[in-house]
């Protein structure tokens, strides 16, 4: 969003340095991207009357004779003091008042190029010296019109004038992170952005009257008729203006209007469009126009109504842009009489579209459901100003007000307000905050007294009573996102300054240790001391990986005003987004990884508290991806169990079951195991991807997985000793290969290791390493690798193998 400082000017006496000033909204509003200085864009460019005007035979070209007051520096003029300049534009003529670059200024479309274009004096046709050049307004980089020069107005134009100062653009455009105002729809035009900026500064703050109207000057013309019918939650408020077109022969100068928009980021269309959006750029609030005779004829009803409902599934509208577009029920449609005319908050649609027969106009003013209009924006590729504002949820309280002013300024450009139409019957009730002293002073650890409060509120325009130690505030309709006294507080602050407070500790302990904390930060080490890779990932999703990975879609949350269409529902758990990024890393060029995550999964089926909070749960997701093909599930299943043998867990590998509700779908059965407490409490599970899966990823044969629910090994931590840091004596390692009948699981043979491993009084790791069934055989090969030691002597050889006999008659 592009913000003239120029214009904040208007409304608020400055009193620091730009460069203060762009400092104090950083840290107090909003991030400035970039602060754009053109206060030297259009130096040497001036006002000018043409004295002459010579069309050149068997050419497109004129010779013209100007008038520049004299105020150009080093440049040829006649006995009369006037300059040659050669100008190609159709609509030059004596008399007109005109824009000219003199020799040695910039043309301001190439002020911010890499090599800016330095205007000269030019030979042209071999016989005429043309000094500097009459400026279109393309090249005054004001709009993108080429058909002609721009003409200025000479009732408020001088010969000589300096154009920069003439239309004030001599500015600092400030380029404003927009995405951080989600909330402050108010902030959103020129008048909201302005008014915070006073309360920055400290000042007080009055809004200009046109906005705070309730009721309009004029009666409404009782042939004119509409009705008004919404879906409140599609559409809290509609206004509309109905208005008839005089003819307006006046010609079209060059407009302080004309340059805001520029300097906007907009482009001048036409007088009544350019309203409309300057009027959106001071308020924040969009406005549209229809024609009302076509759009009575698309309703084919004598008493046309006005009715904004729900688009319905298939149902069809051409667009003004020429577009077709298929509606959805999430789209929002602005009908007559159920025929629709726009697609709401969007585009107006060609049937009701304003051109040269246009005698009568309905403007509209409304304000729609956010959370519809992100959908339409999505849905069909929409990312206009109008939109963009709407998708904040612009506040009911200014559609009148703004569409009044529309109806006062177009006067100027030859129309008549006939009538006003308001779907708000009655005064809403205004939202009303009671905060005390003693709250705000203790969040903030300031020391804040009732005047000062009641100063820095009033600045920004709440009417604020002090009750004793309390604060009362009557919220301003235009601030939506004003509701407890936390948000009070937070504006109290924010204004101030938070850099302000004094950064004191607190005096006393601010809370016990965060035992999840610390287990985090443990296993954080654990696994990027043994080569993973720690990654953060959205907890928000696309739908589609749900499916690939064979979860269901109806077990997540699905997020109402999703911040993009890739981020639609909330993850069920954390290895599917270790997946996606996997493919990610491949095509980087990393051929063997592993990475995992520590977050918060909301699964459906956590359910919800009694507010109806979705519940959470803390999980370590695991991912394990070789390139060469090489089996990855016995070095996943290492790094569990290094995890559980670190925490002393003792635990059991059992037979994989697939969860009821699909949140371990994406492994293969027949290659994953489940980990659990020996009483049968599931800690996690470990495997291998399925093949599907990982065509759908794009990801190499086999990648493994293991997924372990933190508050369950938070629980366990600690339950026995099993690390080998506990011996001072050397460990004993083997490894051992075991031929079993093809029904012994692996697990169950690991679990008989560890027994008689412990039951001898030695602890021990043990981790199965490789399973092998030759062609048609009913045995196969279980090997494993052995880590065990005494705790009070250093094993002697022929115990060790007295062990190793015990272990190899195991079956």
């Amino acid at each position: 969003m592009l913000i003239s400082l120029n214009w904040i000017k208007k409304y608020v006496d400055i009193n620091v340095s730009n460069e203060e000033l762009i400092r104090l909204i950083g840290a107090r509003l909003v991030e400035v991207e970039e602060a754009i200085d053109e206060t030297h864009k259009y130096d040497g460019i001036f006002a000018v009357k043409v004295i002459s005007a010579e069309k050149i035979p068997d050419t497109h070209l004129t010779l013209c004779k100007i008038d520049d007051g004299g105020k150009a520096e080093k440049v040829e003029r006649d006995e009369k003091g006037y300059i040659q300049v050669m100008c190609g534009a159709p609509n030059v003529h004596e008399g007109m008042l005109a824009t000219w670059i003199a020799p040695g200024a910039i043309v301001p479309s190439t002020y911010h190029d890499k090599e800016p274009f330095e205007i000269g004096m030019r030979k042209m046709l071999k016989k005429y010296d043309s000094y500097g050049m009459l400026a279109g307004a393309d090249e005054l980089a004001i709009g993108d019109d080429h058909s002609g020069i721009v003409e200025l107005d000479p009732a408020t134009t001088t010969p000589g004038d300096d154009f920069a100062k003439l239309f004030e653009l001599d500015d600092v455009i400030l380029d404003i992170e927009n995405k951080s105002l989600t909330h402050r729809p108010d902030t959103f035009g020129i008048l909201g952005f302005a008014r915070e900026v006073a309360g920055i500064l400290g000042q007080p703050f009055k809004t200009n009257d046109w906005y705070l109207r309730d009721a309009a000057d004029f009666a409404n013309d009782s042939n004119i008729k509409l009705n008004i019918e919404i879906d409140e939650k599609l559409c809290p408020r509609y206004t509309a203006v109905v208005l008839s077109l005089k003819a307006n022969n006046a010609p079209k100068y060059l407009t302080l209007q004309d340059t805001l928009l520029a300097r906007s980021g907009m482009r001048p269309i036409d007088p009544v469009v350019d309203l409309t959006n300057i009027l959106m750029l001071i308020s924040g609030q969009p406005l549209h126009a229809f024609d009302y005779d076509k759009f009575v004829k698309v309703g084919k009803s004598k008493n046309p109504k006005i009715i904004v409902r729900a688009a319905k599934k298939g149902e069809k509208l051409t667009l003004l842009d020429g577009k077709e577009a298929e509606l959805n029920v999430d789209d929002i449609v602005i009908t007559s009489n159920n025929v629709p005319v726009a697609l709401a908050g969007a585009m107006g649609g060609a049937n009701t579209e304003i051109d040269a027969n246009t005698k009568r106009v309905i403007l509209e003013s409304a304000t729609f459901s956010l959370y519809n209009l992100r959908k339409t924006q999505m849905a069909h590729g929409i990312f206009s100003e109008a939109i963009t504002r709407f998708t904040k949820g612009q506040p009911a309280g200014q559609t009148l007000p703004v569409a009044l002013r529309f109806a006062e300024q177009a006067k100027a450009f030859g129309y008549e307000p006939l009538a006003v139409f308001d779907s708000q019957k009655t005064t809403p009730v205004v939202e009303k905050v009671e905060l005390s002293l003693v709250q705000l002073n203790n969040l903030l650890g300031t020391n804040f007294d009732a005047k000062s409060v009641q100063k820095i509120l009033q600045n920004v325009e709440f009417e604020v009573e002090i009750k004793g130690d309390k604060v009362v505030t009557k919220v301003p309709f235009w601030r939506t996102d004003i509701h407890i006294s936390e948000d009070v507080i937070e504006e109290l602050g924010r204004l101030t300054g938070y850099d302000n407070i004094a950064p004191v500790l607190p005096l006393h302990a601010t809370s016990d240790p965060n035992e999840m904390l610390a287990l985090k930060t443990a296993l954080r080490e654990h696994l990027s001391a043994r080569g993973a890779n720690e990654v953060l990932t959205y907890s928000f999703i696309h739908g589609d990986l749900i499916k690939k990975v064979g979860e269901i879609p109806e077990n997540s949350y699905k997020i109402v005003n999703s911040i993009s269409p890739d981020l639609q529902y909330i993850r069920q758990s954390i290895v599917p987004s270790l997946l996606d990024k996997s493919y990610a890393n491949l095509r980087a060029g990393h051929e063997k990884f592993a990475l995992f995550e520590m977050n918060q999964v909301y699964p459906r089926t956590n359910g919800t508290d009694e507010d109806g909070v979705p519940q959470n749960s803390h999980k370590l997701g695991f991912v394990i991806v070789d390139q060469s093909g090489k089996s990855d599930y016995y070095l996943a299943k290492k790094y569990l169990l290094s995890i559980l043998d670190s925490y002393g867990v003792d635990y059991k590998i059992s037979p994989f079951v697939e969860a009821k509700d699909k949140t371990n779908a994406y492994c293969e059965p027949k290659r994953s195991a489940h980990v659990e407490t020996k009483d049968g409490r599931l800690i996690g599970y470990v495997g291998e991807i399925k093949q599907r899966v990982l065509r759908e990823l794009k990801l190499p044969t086999p990648t493994a997985a293991f997924e372990v629910d933190l508050s369950v090994l938070l629980e366990l931590k600690g339950a026995s000793a099993k690390d080998f840091s506990f011996s001072q004596f050397p460990s004993v390692a083997r490894d051992l290969t075991l031929t079993l009948p093809l029904s012994c699981k692996a697990g169950e043979i690991e679990a008989k290791i560890r027994n008689t491993l412990t039951q001898r009084r030695l602890i021990n790791r043990v981790v199965c390493t490789s399973i092998y069934q030759a062609k048609g055989a009913d045995t196969k090969n279980v090997s494993f690798h052995l880590d065990f030691a005494r705790t009070d002597k250093t094993l002697e050889k022929a115990e060790i193998q007295a062990i190793m006999k015990t272990l190899e008659k195991i079956k």
